[in-house]
């Protein structure tokens, strides 16, 4: 069964597109992440999803609910957790819990059942009765993860959910969304982080520019590659290397940046003492050499010739072009359910 459906999907703001001609398709149970900087069209395209923004082309449906056509269905279906905090810091953990039920009209005796449920998921039945204000940040983010899944949604959308939190805590933050994956919730995670996308994610898109430039499992797309990744840190440019590696069969594909240089081939650790004397001939110095197995960090690299902290600064660039007056794609950050609160 499909959980989220995308066929040419395409999202413009004036002359910008943050979105463009996207397709794929998010199996049941799946946890699906969006790998891409910051400013790639990731937000873009899951508050299109989550109907907080009308797509310019094409068609999107989340569990089997059109975007478009069927926003009350599409909002009943699935739990939402906004890269900015959206928490009410005076009330207690167990109150912003029951605003929230409200909102999508969850009776009183199903509300209170389901806020101890699941405040004991993400382990703050003994914080219920705390302001939040006094909550760490971690605890903060697990609340906004239990309070979207408080009415059972059948997809959960997680936009960058551990930007700002220390590692431990990012890695706590792991185990509770690979607890809510394992019990059958389909999860849709943006993420900027490689590791994040590597330990948790089914399948990954890799976005940039608002297009996906490839999409498989983290092994596939590493194995992609077709080898391991020799890192050499020069004295100088390292593109001046280049005639010479287009000329050895054994060299897979490279890429410069300043003065790092990265040759993929089978079996790294043989191919070092050939790559110094390349680096010989060609009078450059070689500061630090390094042999790795790929990472998504290398895929992304090779397919869209930056990194991702280059994508970030790139982006940051012209974000004020892809920001509206009001902020986050001028949409609001709840999603509110039909129905009447009770």
């Amino acid at each position: 069964m499909v959980a989220i459906r995308v066929d040419g999907l395409t999202r413009t703001f004036g002359e910008t597109t943050a979105v463009d001609d996207l397709s794929f398709t998010v199996a049941d149970g799946e946890l699906f992440g969006l790998l891409g900087p910051n400013g790639a069209g990731k937000s873009t395209l899951i508050n299109v999803l989550v109907t907080l923004l009308r797509p310019t082309a094409g068609t999107a449906t989340v569990d089997g609910h059109d975007v478009r056509a069927d926003t009350a269905a599409v909002r009943n279906s699935i739990g939402v957790v906004f890269q900015e905090p959206a928490l009410d810091e005076e009330l207690t953990g167990a109150e912003n819990l029951a605003f929230h039920a409200r909102l999508y009209g969850m009776g009183r005796e199903r509300r209170d059942a389901r806020i101890g449920e699941v405040l004991e998921l993400v382990g703050l039945e003994d914080e219920r009765d705390r302001a939040v204000g006094t909550y760490s940040g971690g605890m903060k983010r697990r609340l906004e993860i239990g309070r979207g899944l408080l009415h059972d949604p059948a997809v959960l959308f997680l936009d960058e959910p551990t930007v700002g939190l220390d590692a431990q805590t990012r890695r706590d933050t792991w185990e509770y969304i690979r607890r809510l994956n394992r019990e059958g919730v389909s999860i849709v995670l943006t993420t900027h982080y490689i590791e994040e996308a590597e330990q948790l994610c089914d399948r990954v898109a890799i976005v940039d520019d608002g297009e996906i430039a490839a999409i498989d499992t983290p092994t596939a797309l590493t194995d992609s590659l077709g080898g391991d990744v020799v890192r050499l840190e020069l004295g100088g440019r390292a593109d001046s290397l280049g005639d010479r590696l287009e000329t050895r069969t054994w060299v897979r594909e490279y890429a410069t940046a300043g003065n790092v240089l990265e040759v993929t081939v089978e079996r790294g650790d043989a191919r070092v003492a050939d790559l110094v004397r390349l680096a010989d001939d060609a009078g450059a110095s070689i500061a630090t050499v390094d042999v790795r197995r790929p990472t998504l960090e290398t895929v992304f690299l090779s397919l869209t010739g930056a990194t991702i902290e280059d994508g970030r600064r790139r982006a940051s660039d012209e974000a004020s072009a892809l920001e509206p007056p009001n902020g986050r794609d001028g949409a609001a950050r709840s999603v509110r359910a039909s129905g009447e609160d009770r």
